[in-house]
């Protein structure tokens, strides 16, 4: 099930908002994990005890470490077994075809595929129930005592397939304080998050992917360099506005139910380095990996060679959790090749202007989303010579004069105008209700008549 779908919105969330609303407050975790549960199963639900399995080893491994503060012994079998399981598990049914394709290509062996089907969220939920493990053991928060919080927090259906990230401290205080969970501001304001994460993700994303689709279809080797550059805008355009959208969405459903998620995005494509770009796009990722790889392997502590190595392992790290395949794990390097390059010395240079550093970080990122896309190697390297050498193919312009309105539209948005826009009306009703009367039913329209309404991020 998916956000941007008419039975999400008009049949389950309307139900389970009711129900919610109408039961006493010691229920309402209770009504979270099972409408989580029947969000999870209604397209997954083979891999429905997998997410049943990696909250009862959580919950069980949190206790052990809390009753045993006094054996290290104990509490790291504990947390080893909660990570082996979740490690394992995201290994299994994400990585294990990847390692058996390539051992039969390099040793000519010929061990059958598993072809297993990827549970949908599994890499967030890992990361996310890992996260409370280690802080539970470090001493950072109390394990949790009741399993129905528990299983609310791990299973929470708004972030649940990806994301944001949540952490427990995040959640804890309104997990176990009932009172004052749910109030009229936060419906408000999570009625208008979820409209406007709407609109990206149906009015924007879907439109200017629809030009990437096209481009894939027709092969990428075969487009004239200004289409592929024009592809590559409307790709990048696309999985922006499809999951921050999908993001924005979480938040407003977050405060739907009295929860307030963390920030995902901040205007990526306005930064000046890439740098900052990673401080902007998909914050909450970023600060996972920076809070339990970066810090513990000894961050920027220990001087600028294992900075830089500590970098290597994060970024290695962040392109493998993306994908199984050679074009994510090269995705990563290449990240952390430019991100090495500015803290040795070209950081100080961007930061000392306006136009050049924004330019060369959109070309850069630009590039990093063709090498994201494009799992063939071969198919990659040729996109790439057609986006730098010019060369002749197919003309941009039909899909030029058909998709520059939604480009354009992309782009304004992409800028700040966006959130000051927000910042000023927000609170002004007679502004914002025609705005969001407006972007739900136009979002509406588009999912009645539409077939094609994925979102980018359930492949990871």
């Amino acid at each position: 099930m998916i956000f941007s779908n008419i039975f999400f919105i008009f049949r389950f969330l309307t139900i389970v908002l009711l129900v919610y609303y109408i039961v006493p407050y010691k229920y309402k975790n209770g009504i979270i994990t099972i409408a989580s549960f029947i969000f999870y199963s209604w397209g997954e639900v083979k891999y429905f005890p997998i997410m049943i399995a990696s909250t009862i080893v959580d919950f069980t491994a949190s206790q052990v470490i809390e009753k045993h503060r006094n054996n290290k012994k104990i509490m790291k079998r504990a947390l080893a077994a909660s990570m082996i399981f979740n490690l394992g598990s995201l290994f299994f049914f994400k990585y294990a075809d990847f390692f058996i394709f390539n051992i039969n290509k390099f040793f000519n062996t010929n061990i059958p595929l598993l072809k297993l089907a990827l549970p949908l969220g599994i890499s967030f939920y890992t990361f996310q129930t890992m996260s409370y493990t280690i802080d539970v053991y470090r001493g950072k928060v109390e394990a949790e005592k009741n399993i129905v919080n528990f299983s609310a927090f791990v299973t929470m259906f708004p972030q649940l397939i990806a994301g944001p990230i949540v952490m427990y401290t995040d959640v804890k205080e309104k997990l176990n304080t009932h009172e004052g969970r749910i109030t009229l501001s936060g419906i408000n304001e999570g009625i208008k998050l979820f409209i406007f994460g709407l609109g990206k993700k149906v009015l924007i994303a879907n439109n200017v992917g629809a030009l990437w689709t096209d481009i894939e279809a027709m092969g990428f080797t075969n487009v004239s360099t200004p289409l592929a550059w024009l592809g590559i805008i409307a790709y990048s355009l696309q999985i922006y506005f499809d999951f921050s959208g999908y993001s924005l969405m979480a938040i407003g459903l977050g405060k739907l139910l009295g929860f307030n998620f963390p920030q995902n995005f901040n205007l990526p494509y306005i930064s000046k380095s890439i740098t900052e770009f990673w401080r902007r796009w998909h914050i909450t990722l970023g600060g996972w990996f920076r809070e339990y790889v970066y810090i513990p392997l000894g961050g920027n502590r220990k001087g600028l060679k294992r900075q830089i190595f500590n970098m290597l392992v994060v970024w290695f790290l962040t392109g493998f959790w993306h994908g199984a395949d050679w074009n994510f794990m090269l995705w990563g390097l290449y990240y952390f090749a430019l991100l090495a390059i500015e803290k040795i010395f070209l950081l100080k240079y961007l930061n000392r202007s306006n136009v050049f550093s924004r330019i060369y970080t959109l070309l850069a990122v630009a590039t990093g989303w063709a090498i994201f896309y494009i799992t063939d190697i071969g198919m990659l390297s040729g996109f790439i010579n057609k986006m730098f050498v010019y060369s002749n193919g197919i003309s941009p312009n039909y899909y030029f004069r058909n998709y520059i309105i939604s480009i354009i539209i992309g782009i304004v948005c992409s800028t700040p105008l966006t959130t000051k826009f927000w910042d000023k009306f927000k609170n002004n009703n007679i502004v914002m209700i025609p705005i969001l009367t407006g972007i739900f039913l136009l979002s509406i329209a588009y999912l009645v008549d539409s077939t094609y309404n994925p979102f980018i991020y359930f492949r990871f």
